[in-house]
């Protein structure tokens, strides 16, 4: 099975000439247009519009420069096809910002880096730990990402000496943050769905994205709806027997009446039958009143769930049954009802309650 860094590689597609150990400014570019029907420098949609190319034919070369440059609301970014090593920040001042990946195919646009929870600081004063390790923080509200894939490249295989082992792929924080066909690559914590402070109930929508790791790649306490996307659970060659890890790992706000919606999707596995639960309730110390919500529907569950028990705790005290976990009209292997107390059920009537409208509110990013 190829490594992270070669299967990004493969991932990116052969047009953006990439070598994810090699800067991509170094590669000779293969697009003429590297900016598709999004214009150019030289023809720019309008005065908000920054164009970021790593072979220079752009405003800027690197995805933070281009961040830092938007200064304001309602920036849209245009990546030309690359690979983008390096980690940014998108600050709270920096509302409506959307980024926006030019061929369209998120495979050819890579936001990558390669730092774990456990990695050392290079100032001696600690390792980054897990929010540290994210490649891409999201603070503004109403961000938007269309076709731009993220990635955590950082392998437990390369620094079997670390503990933690957390390697965030994108920490999601504001509220209205959407995301449309994009991809989320990683191992432990992929896709950190969180918010801004405990009493901040954020709002984001993923739309026919692709999310793929092993132990709880998909966490935090955001209220997020996961429509028409595809996760994948992986092989894990450090582990002799199950379970590898969980998809979700929801850590509600006891206060947030809503958590994770996961509708019309599909979960898939690189790995053996039933080795991997659906989700497990995350209570952190910083919220020990945390009542984690999930809600899995309409959707496929493949193979490499574990239908008899879908569901695992992960601190003394906070058993899954005591969380809002549910699930309705869910088909495939990974959902066959063999123990009908380990699958929570909604009612149709419960059910009409568990939709993009009912979590979003006033904002429609579903329509």
């Amino acid at each position: 099975m190829p490594s992270r860094r070669s299967a990004l590689t493969l991932l990116a597609g052969a047009g953006a000439a990439l070598a994810l150990g090699t800067p991509a400014a170094h590669a000779r570019p293969t697009h003429p247009r590297p900016f598709g029907r999004y214009g150019s420098p030289s023809r720019r949609l309008d005065a908000l519009t920054l164009y970021v190319d790593p072979h220079g034919r752009g405003d800027h070369t690197d995805v933070q420069s281009a961040v830092d440059a938007a200064s304001g609301t309602g920036h849209t970014l245009v990546l030309a096809p690359g690979t983008y090593r390096g980690r940014v920040l998108v600050t709270a001042a920096r509302a409506e910002l959307t980024l926006i990946g030019a061929s369209g195919d998120p495979r050819d646009t890579v936001v990558v880096h390669d730092t774990a929870a456990g990695t050392p600081k290079p100032d001696g004063s600690g390792t980054y730990g897990t929010s540290g390790s994210a490649t891409v923080t999201v603070q503004a509200a109403g961000f938007t990402a269309r076709d731009v894939t993220f990635a955590n490249d950082w392998l437990r295989s390369d620094n079997p000496e670390y503990t933690g082992t957390q390697a965030v792929a994108i920490k999601v924080q504001g509220d209205r943050s959407a995301f449309y066909g994009c991809r989320f690559l990683g191992h432990q914590d992929t896709l950190y769905a969180d918010s801004l402070a405990l009493t901040s109930f954020a709002r984001q929508y993923y739309r026919d994205c692709y999310v793929e790791g092993d132990v709880d790649f998909v966490f935090g306490r955001a209220t997020a709806v996961y429509d028409r996307c595809y996760f994948r659970t992986l092989t894990r060659t450090d582990l002799a027997s199950a379970p590898y890890g969980f998809v979700f790992a929801p850590s509600t706000a006891g206060a947030n009446p809503r958590g994770y919606l996961v509708l019309r999707s599909r979960v898939t596995s690189t790995a053996p039958d039933a080795y991997y639960k659906l989700a497990r309730p995350w209570v952190p110390s910083s919220d020990l009143t945390a009542h984690p919500m999930l809600t899995v529907r309409d959707s496929h569950l493949g193979a490499g769930i574990d239908a008899v028990t879908p569901y695992g705790t992960m601190s003394a005290g906070f058993p899954w049954q005591d969380q809002r976990f549910a699930e309705y009209r869910n088909t495939g292997p990974g959902a066959r009802i063999t123990v009908p107390g380990n699958r929570p059920q909604l009612t149709a009537s419960e059910a009409r309650a568990h939709t993009p409208a009912d979590w979003l509110g006033d904002w429609r990013p579903h329509a």
